[in-house]
């Protein structure tokens, strides 16, 4: 076999025919590439492969001073991957075929000490799995690992919800309709809410109903927006006293709801601490998972759990895809 300047080892392309069908694939599903080029979809995904290939083994092993965990699904079924990602540049560093801990423990062990000494903060959601991973790799991951701002919202507006839908049962049998139509109101955050939209509330969101009502939907809302001004603050100290006068109110409620999301922030209250004194968030892994959501949609799902990592690395992961050739 003569090696030849425009074509790699052992290659059935040359250089410039996979750099072709690299750029098709950055903006097409490989079954549409391959109609275009006359190529089969197998012939087109293993360019793809190859391209994930060499951009892994060029990767260099920079130092991620913020990283994110999250799952994405795989398929229906609840069949998950694990995606860590950088939290300051949005790249995918690794992808794991499970959600489990030794899927987020087995890349930790394998990046070297200096990348795992640089680690800052470790965010993700309150899943057992990472956070037993972190505590047994990370130094001091007790003080680094974040729990998401999104996900305790996400709990605490759904808490805010149950008790509405309870209540207006209640009121809608002795016919008034004060919440009818309001769910979403009272899950957006005040500041973005227009004065179309105050007004479509009516009453219910007025100062005066909040303050001298005794709806219990007023207190699980108020519950909901004191826990959320708390992330504002820089003191560790002043934040800690902040969540355990707000768990005081929460814990004497009354509003089951809220007292069991209360409950869950109270055992991991120290990971959002760390996320509050830190400024950190999962926000980059959840944007990651939408366009992940995306480019399975886009191509219909995939084959295998191998073909799905590539095509994560292949559009997320930031690699130099190109043949040596090409450059």
């Amino acid at each position: 076999m003569v090696q030849v300047p425009w074509a790699e080892p052992n290659a059935r392309f040359t250089v410039l025919f996979e750099s072709f069908v690299i750029d098709w694939l950055k903006d097409a599903t490989v079954s549409a590439v391959a109609r275009h080029v006359n190529l089969s979809w197998t012939a087109v995904s293993n360019i793809m492969g190859r391209a994930v290939k060499r951009g892994l083994e060029r990767r260099k092993n920079t130092p991620s001073e913020h990283i994110c965990v999250d799952e994405t699904s795989f398929k229906k079924g609840h069949v998950y991957i694990t995606v860590v990602s950088d939290g300051e540049t949005g790249v995918v560093l690794h992808v794991a075929e499970r959600r489990t801990k030794e899927a987020f423990k087995g890349w930790l062990e394998g990046i070297e000490e200096e990348q795992l000494a640089a680690i800052e903060t470790v965010s993700m959601d309150m899943c057992p799995a990472y956070i037993n991973a972190a505590l047994e790799v990370v130094p001091n991951a007790d003080e680094k690992i974040c729990f998401d701002k999104f996900h305790v919202a996400k709990s605490l507006g759904e808490a805010v919800d149950r008790v509405r839908r309870e209540e207006n049962h209640k009121l809608m049998s002795e016919g008034i309709k004060d919440l009818t139509g309001t769910k979403y109101h009272w899950l957006k955050n005040p500041e973005n809410m227009t004065q179309r939209e105050w007004k479509a509330t009516g009453e219910c969101l007025s100062p005066e109903w909040l303050r001298e009502g005794s709806h219990k939907t007023a207190r699980a809302w108020a519950i909901k927006e004191l826990a959320m001004s708390i992330w504002h603050y820089i003191s560790r100290g002043w934040a800690l006293k902040a969540w355990e006068k707000w768990y005081s109110w929460a814990i004497r409620s009354r509003l089951e709801p809220i007292k069991k999301v209360a409950r869950m922030i109270k055992r991991h209250l120290w990971g959002i601490i760390n996320a509050v004194i830190h400024g950190v968030s999962n926000g980059p892994a959840e944007s990651i998972n939408s366009r992940i959501k995306a480019i399975k949609v886009k191509c219909r799902g995939f084959r295998n759990k191998q073909r799905f990592a590539n095509a994560i690395y292949f559009h997320l992961g930031g690699l130099d895809l190109y043949p040596a050739g090409a450059r």
